[in-house]
């Protein structure tokens, strides 16, 4: 059976009852002696602090952590290269039946920062020599489409004997931009796989542009087509596989055959085009 008993005095400066009060006390149960010793003990101890007691476990990067609004906290961290090892709270942490949940909790929110901050400078890592690979491959496609745009333009204008000469030419305009369709879909693959990947570790609140990477680097992609990596995958319900830009391509080049054969068909040319 335990027992407790108020402090009628404070304890002296070195967390002692006075002696008055030990000797009183003398005279009580032997459990009820413990129990004040103990309550005696844990008064003179000192207490971790919060921030030291989580310490141990805090990333190497770690700084320091300010409140925020809603209850919050704003961690800050050296800066992240990208070449460190993931950064996931340790193990001992949640074991430690030391650490209130309040504080593993903190630890988690922690590492989560972290987690994010060094997705980011990973991305720029592995995205760097991509996007330098990717600026020659989509200023090819630009001139390549647009040279099959003012190829199949030049029919307005084209005499009626010369429609087999342009038709060759853009046969071979849709054959050039076939192919460096093709390559850009190939490198913006890669691109959105690293992006994807960067946004599976941050999380969407943390996610990277590709866009402000290839601005760091001195590169200009605000207007690259870069499509989710599920549009890069191939389709059930296709047999022939085609990639975002691609398909765009085929479904063009298709429109203006169509409008071709119209013309032919008004003009009463047999000639199959």
């Amino acid at each position: 059976m335990t027992h407790t008993i108020p402090l009628l005095h404070p304890l002296d400066d070195h967390g002692r009852l006075p002696r008055l009060i030990l000797d009183e006390t003398s005279r009580l149960p032997q459990d009820v002696r413990d129990a004040a010793a103990a309550l005696a003990a844990a008064a003179a101890k000192p207490q971790l602090s919060p921030a030291a007691a989580i310490a141990p476990y805090c990333h190497p990067h770690f700084v320091r952590a300010e409140p925020a609004a809603f209850g919050r906290a704003t961690f800050y961290f050296r800066a992240f290269t990208g070449y460190e090892s993931r950064p996931e709270m340790p193990r001992e942490a949640w074991d430690n039946p030391a650490l209130t949940w309040e504080q593993k909790r903190e630890l988690d929110s922690q590492y989560s920062v972290a987690e994010s901050l060094w997705s980011q400078g990973r991305l720029r890592i592995q995205a760097a020599p991509v996007l330098r690979r990717a600026v020659p491959l989509w200023q090819a496609w630009q001139t390549a489409q647009n040279a099959l745009r003012e190829t199949f333009e030049a029919f307005r204008h084209t005499r009626d004997g010369m429609w087999r000469a342009q038709l060759l030419r853009l046969t071979e305009a849709e054959r050039s931009a076939l192919a460096a369709a093709t390559a850009w879909d190939a490198v913006a693959e890669e691109l959105s796989l690293l992006a994807a990947e960067q946004r599976r570790y941050g999380g969407e609140e943390h996610e990277l542009d590709l866009a402000t990477v290839a601005k760091e680097l001195g590169l200009d992609a605000s207007g690259w087509s870069i499509h989710w990596p599920e549009d890069y995958a191939p389709r059930a319900s296709s047999w022939q596989h085609e990639t975002p830009t691609v398909r765009a391509l085929t479904a063009g080049i298709e429109q203006q055959r169509e409008r071709l054969t119209e013309v032919a068909r008004l003009a009463g040319d047999s000639q199959t085009i």
